[in-house]
């Protein structure tokens, strides 16, 4: 009888152990689950971003990873200082006001470039002389496989006189850095080693 008893509590201990084992290979699994879905769900918040609009509403943006815009970026940036720093007009201020845009989008190579063309006096003949000068970009070609990057700039120069419209060919290349955005550099480049490849008449308009 009593060896009855104690196969019976044997039997129980195994019961109890095996029970006990289930629950925590059970807990053990509910607590894996939980830490994945946790760390998942974070993830998926940092892909978001919560944008306050004056205070009211949450609106909600997703994030867009920020190297696949960076080609359209640069590109961009090369356009606007080229825009800015051939874009001119027979007014000081409007000249120097342009320079001083596009000075924020390049490094002293740019400068270097405008102050010898002003000891040369170009910028005073255009004032003196009424003209207007205009720019049209045909292509801004980069290679992003090597940095930094280089990039070679294809482009029309038009320089409007009374009397004739000039038709330039334009080359320029330059190297572009990544840099700190601001509300002077959006798009977070800089331009280095700017240099003018050829700028030569292709014609000339009567008007």
């Amino acid at each position: 009888m009593e060896f009855k008893t104690l196969r019976n509590i044997e039997n129980s201990f195994r019961q109890i152990r095996l029970y006990a084992i289930v629950f925590a290979m059970l807990c053990t699994a509910i607590a894996g689950y939980a830490v994945w879905r946790s760390y998942s769900f974070a993830e998926q918040q940092r892909q978001k971003i919560y944008v306050l609009d004056n205070g009211k509403s949450l609106m909600l943006a997703l994030a867009q990873d920020a190297s696949i815009n960076r080609p359209v970026e640069a590109r961009e940036h090369v356009r606007r200082f080229h825009e800015l720093f051939f874009t001119l007009a027979p007014d000081k201020n409007a000249i120097e006001s342009n320079m001083k845009r596009a000075f924020n989008l390049a490094d002293k190579s740019a400068y270097d470039y405008y102050k010898d063309l002003s000891e040369k006096g170009y910028y005073n003949r255009i004032i003196s002389g009424n003209v207007q000068q205009r720019i049209e970009i045909d292509s801004v070609a980069c290679n992003f496989e090597n940095y930094p990057y280089a990039v070679r700039t294809y482009a029309k120069q038009f320089i409007i006189r009374s009397s004739n419209v000039t038709k330039r060919n334009l080359v320029t290349s330059c190297f572009l850095v990544n840099s700190v955005r601001s509300d002077n550099n959006p798009q977070g480049f800089n331009i280095e080693k700017f240099s003018v490849v050829e700028n030569k008449d292709i014609e000339v308009i009567e008007r």
